[in-house]
């Protein structure tokens, strides 16, 4: 049994979306009892490649009190609120390397993104997403555009490793906080079935699809029709690509043999 809390990273670029991406790593905090980080990179600008250097530090600390501020203010009612641990770091710098550089510092045990309506697949900043899979090997949360309710049971599907997700503390957290029934879906390798076989049993509902070009499609509207707001799937660039783009909700991504998945 883990006996610390879990660390919880969130990457945010303070867009629209910002408060959203944070109620979502709350409502993950408080089922698995964590504590949130919230790291902002914020890319030098081109006033201070022109300004002298005793300048362009004076430039640079007032945009990292400034960015602090604005962070501080994001957080202190969710952190009042929902009663969760939540800190804040701003750096100035290449965004790649310096996201890099604080997943291999801090060794986050999941990482917090969020996705756009515009571009589901851009994430924060061109190939960030790519960087995350490559550098962190734990669970990674998309955060939907909706977020989730802190104070509210989470709706939990399920994307072909049911049978796995219960053996570890991690699981349980979901599992102790999440509505019954938990929705299972399958795309079946070889069926016969129609689009969809239904089945219930123990406290599941089971939806099997054939593996077609449609199977994400067909997930997603069975999704959306079960009310599912959390779905948990495999961390792979297919996986993750289809489904962000596909879906609406929140995505919880994770490799079974991470070590998060084994205690």
């Amino acid at each position: 049994m883990k006996n610390s809390k879990y660390k919880i990273l969130v990457l945010s670029d303070l867009k629209k979306s910002a408060e959203s991406e944070l109620k979502s790593a709350v409502s993950l905090a408080k089922m698995i009892d964590g504590d949130i980080t919230l790291l902002h990179v914020k890319k030098p600008t081109d006033l201070v490649d022109r300004e002298s250097q005793l300048s362009a530090m004076r430039t640079i600390n007032e945009q990292q009190i400034h960015t602090s501020n604005k962070l501080e203010n994001l957080i202190q009612s969710c952190r009042t609120d929902f009663g969760v641990g939540i800190n804040h770091k701003v750096v100035i710098g290449n965004l790649k390397n310096e996201i890099g550089s604080y997943i291999d510092t801090f060794d986050p045990d999941i990482i917090v993104l969020g996705k756009r309506k515009s571009n589901p697949f851009s994430i924060i900043g061109d190939n960030v997403i790519k960087l995350v899979l490559k550098k962190h090997k734990g669970p990674l949360m998309i955060a939907g555009n909706d977020a989730l309710n802190p104070k509210d049971e989470v709706s939990l599907g399920v994307l072909n490793t049911f049978e796995t997700i219960g053996n570890s503390d991690f699981m349980d957290g979901f599992l102790r906080n999440t509505k019954r029934p938990v929705k299972k879906f399958t795309i079946a390798q070889n069926s016969n079935s129609v689009e969809s076989t239904e089945m219930k049993r123990d406290n599941t509902i089971e939806y099997v699809f054939d593996n077609t070009v449609e199977a994400i499609d067909n997930v997603s509207k069975y999704a959306s029709k079960s009310k599912v707001n959390l779905m948990f799937a495999e961390k792979t660039d297919v996986v993750v690509k289809n489904l962000m783009d596909k879906l609406d909700v929140s995505l919880l991504l994770t490799d079974t043999q991470s070590k998060i998945m084994q205690n």
